[in-house]
């Protein structure tokens, strides 16, 4: 289920960031998989050259941000979609 996800997701950055599928410039931040999807999930994304990027480790120094600013962000942005890192940083410019 989550290699099919994963090939739904390339076919739309495909479709809707032509640019960025041509140049591959984008990257994916995979999530916490279970173990025994990880093997089949780096094998999948190597086999497609698929650019990611690993989780760092806890920090306390993001703790703050974690638990205030993430959130408010994951609500205002709820339902957008962006092509690259402008259109964000054009969108989170106002919020609070």
């Amino acid at each position: 289920m989550y290699i099919n996800t994963l090939c739904q997701l390339r076919a739309a950055v495909r479709m809707k960031c032509p640019e960025k599928w041509r140049n591959n410039s984008w990257f994916l931040l995979p999530g916490n998989s279970p173990a025994y999807w990880l093997v089949l999930d780096k094998d999948f994304l190597t086999k497609n050259d698929v650019m990611t990027v690993e989780h760092t480790q806890y920090s306390p120094d993001m703790t703050a941000a974690g638990f205030y600013l993430f959130p408010q962000l994951e609500s205002a942005l709820k339902g957008q979609h962006f092509c690259d890192a402008t259109d964000i940083k054009n969108a989170t410019a106002f919020i609070n």
